[in-house]
């Protein structure tokens, strides 16, 4: 059952939002905008468009673009134009006059060069939300570094924080299997932007926000930071073995059972040993000081008890008793579950020609109802026409036409 809620009556029906970003992190803000009745307009070169259009995952296309470009650009519009062409720059400007909002993600100097920068957008139009994402911000050293997710996941202590200590204590950092980085960067643009628009309703006048991925990871480690910051100064020591959080006391962490891996959260180490039936673990535990001091060894024979049965096994002991635990599974495990079917995390989008393809649907839920949408995301340049006319921009650039299917 689709649980549609018609357009006119999404959150954000009426405002016009301009995307003139590429990659991840400005389109998962503008996407999140769209999944929310924002008409967003992808402002892109007529020359090839967006670049994540050739940014292939798992070799996976659709549509002579990547799949992920049409995951992450679903329900938007498509508009073609040159910015180093004084005629199309002229028709981006007329565009730029009638939004609510304009996104990018172009690297410190970039707009300024263009004349689209802050001052001169918001000159042009007051009442405007002009939203910037940079990799490291607009100062410091390395304001020209390339800003991207695994980059800026090395730079900011993230890797290195999800590493196995390992044998020796010095094993390699890990990054995170997604792009974890580009994709909250994303999320906090959005609420910078929604925070100015409420702030637009009240006062009439627009602004400016801005996000770094660098900013953002710092604060998604915010939790062991703050430990740092209070402590010497001293990099925390990670513990042999992925277990979750280098500050975390026993039994925080995730573990090898007999079949496969169990996750065990918060939960008094003296209960977890009564309730394995480990002598030798209550003993190890009895002083409860000991249970951050002396994790390692803790965690140690925890995960030797544990390697005796299987998760289920665990599972059927430890979740009656209220301990917080949990079965690690793979993706074909989840998809298979019905705690996955009852989300129903999942949607079909639909390309011009009627091609399909599957992927995951806005996460939030309004007045109760979940948010899907077929529209897939745009050819390049498929609406420059029909939205200079619905909106009575310049004339036409032999550069802007719209692209041949």
């Amino acid at each position: 059952m689709i649980e549609n809620i018609p357009e006119e009556v999404l959150p954000l029906a009426g405002l016009r939002v301009l995307d003139f970003s590429q990659f991840l992190a400005g389109p998962s803000c503008a996407l999140r905008l769209a999944d929310l009745g924002a008409d967003v307009i992808k402002v892109e070169r007529p020359d090839g468009g967006d670049l994540c259009r050739g940014l292939v995952l798992a070799d996976q296309g659709f549509e002579g673009d990547s799949a992920l470009f049409h995951t992450i650009n679903r329900r938007k519009r498509s508009f073609a134009a040159d910015l180093k062409q004084p005629e199309d720059l002229a028709r981006a400007k007329a565009l730029i006059a009638t939004a609510d909002v304009m996104i990018h993600n172009f690297r410190p100097g970039v707009m300024e060069r263009i004349g689209l920068d802050a001052a001169s957008v918001l000159a042009l139009n007051p009442r405007i939300v002009y939203a910037a994402v940079t990799g490291y911000g607009e100062e410091g050293p390395w304001r020209d570094r390339p800003g991207q997710d695994l980059l800026v996941q090395s730079l900011s202590g993230l890797a290195w924080l999800s590493g196995d200590a390992g044998i020796d204590g010095e094993g390699p950092p890990v990054p995170a299997g997604v792009s974890v980085i580009d994709l909250l960067t994303g999320a906090h643009l959005v609420q910078g932007i929604l925070a100015a628009l409420l702030r637009r309703g009240v006062t009439g006048r627009g602004g400016r926000v801005d996000v770094s991925l660098l900013e953002s990871a710092i604060d998604l480690q915010f939790e062991p930071f703050t430990a740092f910051l209070n402590s010497d100064g001293a990099q925390p020591a990670r513990t042999p073995g992925n277990h979750a959080s280098v500050h975390g006391a026993a039994p925080y962490g995730i573990y090898r059972t007999r079949d496969g891996f169990m996750a065990v959260a918060m939960t008094p180490m003296d209960r977890l040993a009564q309730l394995i039936g480990s002598a030798t673990l209550a003993d190890k535990v009895a002083d409860r000081g000991s249970w951050f001091a002396q994790r390692d060894a803790i965690k140690q024979q925890l995960q030797h008890d544990l390697r005796q049965q299987d998760s289920a096994h665990w599972l059927a002991i430890l979740e009656p008793a209220g301990v917080w635990c949990a079965e690690v599974l793979r993706w074909p495990e989840l998809a298979a579950h019905p705690a996955f079917e009852a989300l129903r995390m999942t949607q079909t989008i639909r390309s011009a020609s009627g091609a399909t393809l599957r992927t995951t649907r806005c996460p939030i839920r309004i007045d109760g109802r979940r948010l899907f949408s077929e529209q897939g995301a745009p050819r390049l340049g498929a609406d420059t026409e029909a939205i200079a006319r619905e909106l009575g921009l310049p004339g036409a650039h032999s550069s802007s036409t719209a692209a041949t299917p």
